[in-house]
């Protein structure tokens, strides 16, 4: 049996049931960064980069930092440093395959996220990566965004989910255990792997 019995095939079919945006939704998109954006990303933490190869094999992984780690360059570029991961750069090769990128920007406590998309290209520019050092070290690498669309995403996913309400969060022991599903993936034990996580959040942040 197969898993799925209706699939919707067209847009035509998707919109008689989800019927059409509204004039807010349809109007809100920029094609630039303007002064509330600017805003937004200096206080901005964290995000959610998007990024899929030629053969259209998705990707979407988090990036953070202090606040304002993503640089403004001017009203349509914008730069992220890369920081020291586990070397997959999944990203990266995505982003030299196909260059298109969205961006999810979040701000922890504010139930609001702003969305950018564009088109990316990896780059050793060190006039550029030098200003982003933290603790005396340069990025080796950054991900400069050509701004296509800005706007701002609503606060549905945040209120239905409760994430910035401690009360909705699960007590800590009830939590998955990364170290031990890494170590069930990769084939490692689970103490080898708790050591080289820690090891890696201690020592290669930056």
């Amino acid at each position: 049996m197969k898993p799925f019995q209706h699939t919707i095939q067209s847009e035509e079919e998707l919109l008689t049931l989800t019927g059409t945006p509204s004039p807010l939704a349809s109007n809100k998109v920029i094609p630039f960064l303007d002064a509330h954006c600017r805003s937004f990303l200096a206080k901005a933490p964290f995000l959610v980069l998007s990024t899929s190869n030629k053969e259209g094999l998705c990707d979407a992984s988090p990036r953070g930092d202090q606040p304002g780690f993503v640089h403004v360059l001017d009203d349509h570029h914008l730069l992220i440093p890369e920081r020291p991961g586990n070397r997959r750069v999944d990203s990266l090769r995505n982003i030299i395959s196909n260059p298109y990128v969205g961006l999810l920007f979040i701000i922890p406590g504010l139930e609001e996220t702003l969305r950018i998309n564009g088109k990316a290209r990896v780059i050793a520019d060190q006039e550029l990566l030098e200003p982003m050092q933290v603790q005396g070290r340069v990025p080796q690498l950054g991900i400069a965004v050509e701004v296509n669309e800005c706007f701002v995403h609503c606060a549905k996913a945040f209120k239905r989910s409760g994430l910035w309400q401690p009360t909705s969060w699960l007590p800590k022991e009830s939590l998955p255990k990364p170290a031990v599903m890494l170590a069930e993936h990769a084939k490692f034990s689970a103490e080898d792997v708790a050591n080289l996580l820690h090891d890696s959040y201690t020592k290669r942040l930056y």
